[in-house]
């Protein structure tokens, strides 16, 4: 494995590792407590044993140099140090394990062979890239736009930029040209990295299009070069306006596999990630280079109990912060086998992901509860057509899971052999924050349980009271970390208001939890997703969770709609079953079911029973189109005027659905 970051601090408390011992050692409880003790006592010592997880050109003689007061803002870690993310994710590793497989490409059609990439093949495309990228007049701080399919030479080309010192920014390869081009404008790429498409579930996804539509708007002249991987195996794509069009391939055959690691100091922007808001423009989050990597890989060893023969599956595309974290920096700055994967969980069939598993001999793995709901509703059919035997870990992220999606991922799919680690994270924090371990904690089935080792949470009222003992709140963090985001790009004067003005002196995480009688956080969703009926604050995934509970629902996604009495209802939208079929009976029990488990406050105005559900191409839950819908259905608007008024539905997967949501609402 990279670095000695379990290990070290460790060693630092005391613990006795085994002579010879190359991988890391499962947390015990002690350990745990150990660590947090040191990182409570001393500070210092516990994130420099972080940092020293990685390889430093120039050692970092400071740790940290922190402060939420706005008067006199900072957040530096690390930041008299000089290292490479490239170099410590690749170069590293050469001696020592080069002929490793570093990622392993599972592609969308099963007939195909996985391809095997080794840290040395690896290294060899990234400077063949860098390379090519210099010779194209891109630099130190320059930002570069990656539009990609889930595909190895996404990795690559971020890996790349990291090298070079440039500072890239991925969007979503199922994003639309007018998501691409308002990124592209917002941070000024020079150059962008993309592909004339790629497979997905059986279909051609044409990339190309969007791209020449969005480097056709105003203010994306900056782009001044575009790289493009002929996937299609058509030798050439129209142009484009203002840019010059080359091919990968071509382009970078024409550079040796070896190229100059570019010395970056910690605090050097690594990466631009804009997170999507349903109102205003997305915010570009920004993350440096030393502590975001230090985090990230530390993070993943732990959390995940990683040795150095795991085949590791983090379902995430790269164009999300998972993707980023533990997909590719994380996993291999540990000198670690991740796997990516070009397709969808259903295609040709819901086997497809269990048969990978069984095929790869994957031992962790990491996805999203919405694609284990989805997996859930098809049965267990699909899981008998694999062993899934390899596995000895799974994972959550994205939201919290439902108390019986998480026990069919435990029971069904890991054979109630296989804890579950349910991670609680965001963009902005850069690797997990808080998480049950698989030796220190006995499950709690939905619950994020508690802060890593030197992240400290705590719940604060809408008047910035602390709640003390069993409660619920506004979940804070009151000291930094250091893979914390660092700003908004162009825009610090947003960062400071955006999180750290409702609550002075902590880091606002915007999300709502409840603390248990044994001091375990239970994350109850975005503050501005909790409901106020009749001012009683009611969180949608208490509500999701309950319909969830009944055996006849697969999927639920709740929302609150204006009304006149209460202030606000709730609107649940329902997917059933495969075998399971609508009903007056079934619907009146759904609402008992919520009456039961919450309340009669936490009721359903209205309960939609639907076959699908408007989500993007990651799986995500637009709630705000079922906000409207739930809101203007009834009205007086035709179905066309209200898709109009819905904004821009060009990122869903399926369009189809919102139409029949509008004419089962009505």
């Amino acid at each position: 494995m990279g670095g000695s970051g379990v290990q070290s601090l460790m060693s630092a408390h005391g613990v006795a590792i085994p002579a010879g011992f190359a991988g890391p050692l499962s947390v015990e409880a002690s350990t745990f407590a150990a660590m947090c003790e040191r990182a409570e006592v001393d500070p210092d010592a516990y994130w420099r044993a972080v940092g020293q997880r990685l390889e430093w050109i120039e050692p970092f003689s400071r740790v940290s140099d922190c402060s939420y007061d706005l008067n006199d803002f900072r957040i530096r870690w690390y930041d008299d140090g000089v290292l490479n993310v490239a170099a410590n994710c690749l170069d590293r590793h050469l001696a020592t394990h080069g002929d490793k497989t570093a990622l392993i490409f599972v592609k969308d059609d099963p007939s195909l062979k996985p391809e095997f990439i080794t840290y040395r093949e690896l290294h060899a495309r990234v400077c063949r890239l860098s390379e090519a990228l210099r010779a194209l007049g891109v630099g130190k701080g320059d930002r570069v736009m990656i539009y990609l399919p889930m595909t190895p030479d996404a990795a690559v080309a971020m890996l790349a930029c990291a090298r070079i010192g440039a500072v890239h920014s991925v969007v979503f390869g199922g994003f639309s040209a007018t998501s691409l081009a308002g990124r592209i404008q917002d941070c000024g790429a020079k150059l962008l990295i993309t592909a004339d498409g790629g497979m997905r579930g059986g279909k051609w996804i044409d990339l190309w299009a969007n791209v020449q539509s969005a480097l056709q708007q105003a203010g994306c002249e900056c782009v001044r070069d575009v790289i493009v991987a002929h996937n299609s195996g058509q030798s050439s794509v129209p142009a484009v306006r203002n840019a010059t069009v080359h091919n990968w391939r071509t382009l970078c055959d024409a550079y040796e596999p070896n190229s100059i690691a570019e010395p970056m100091n910690a605090e050097d922007p690594l990466f631009i990630l804009y997170t999507s808001g349903s109102t205003g423009k997305p915010k570009g989050v920004l993350h440096t280079s030393g502590g975001y990597l230090a985090y990230a890989s530390f993070t993943h060893e732990l959390v995940f109990d990683l040795r150095a023969d795991d085949i590791y599956w983090c379902t995430a595309d790269v164009g999300w912060i998972t993707g980023h974290s533990y997909v590719v920096y994380g996993p291999l700055a540990n000198g670690a086998s991740s796997v990516i994967f070009e397709g969808v969980p259903n295609y040709p069939d819901f086997a497809r992901v269990w048969q990978i598993i069984d095929q790869l001999g994957v031992t962790i793995f990491y996805t999203a509860p919405t694609a284990i709901r989805a997996l859930m509703r098809d049965g267990d059919a699909p899981l008998q057509r694999s062993t899934r035997s390899s596995l000895r870990l799974l994972g959550t992220v994205g939201e919290p899971i439902n108390p019986a999606a998480w026990q069919w991922y435990f029971a069904a799919v890991g054979g109630a052999r296989c804890p579950i680690v349910d991670t609680w994270w965001q963009t902005e924090t850069g690797g997990i924050l808080m998480s049950p371990l698989p030796a220190v904690d006995a499950a709690k089935p939905g619950a994020a349980m508690h802060g890593l080792p030197g992240i400290y949470p705590l719940l604060l009222d809408n008047e910035q009271r602390p709640v003390s003992g069993v409660g619920s709140g506004n979940l804070v963090l009151r000291q930094s970390w250091p893979g914390q985001m660092r700003t908004v790009f162009g825009d610090h004067a947003r960062f400071l208001q955006t999180y750290f003005s409702a609550f002075p002196g902590y880091y606002q995480t915007g999300d709502g939890a409840h603390r248990d009688a044994d001091g375990h956080y239970w994350i109850t969703g975005r503050v501005d997703d909790v409901i106020n009926v009749s001012g009683h604050r009611i969180g949608t995934a208490e509500v999701e969770s309950a319909l969830v509970a009944h055996p006849s629902v697969a999927e639920a996604a709740v929302v609150g709609m204006a009304h006149d009495l209460k202030g606000q209802a709730i609107a649940a939208f329902v997917l059933l079953k495969q075998d399971q079929v609508e009903s007056p009976a079934l619907r009146q029990a759904l609402i008992q079911q919520v009456r039961s488990e919450i309340g009669p406050l936490a009721t359903p105005e209205k309960l939609v029973i639907a076959n699908g559900l408007p989500k993007t191409r990651s799986g995500k839950i637009m709630r705000r189109i079922l906000r409207k819908i739930a809101e203007h259905a009834p009205a007086e608007q035709t179905e066309a005027e209200l898709i109009a008024s819905l904004g821009d539905i060009s990122t869903l997967a399926d369009t189809s659905v919102v139409a029949e949501l509008i004419a089962k609402s009505r």
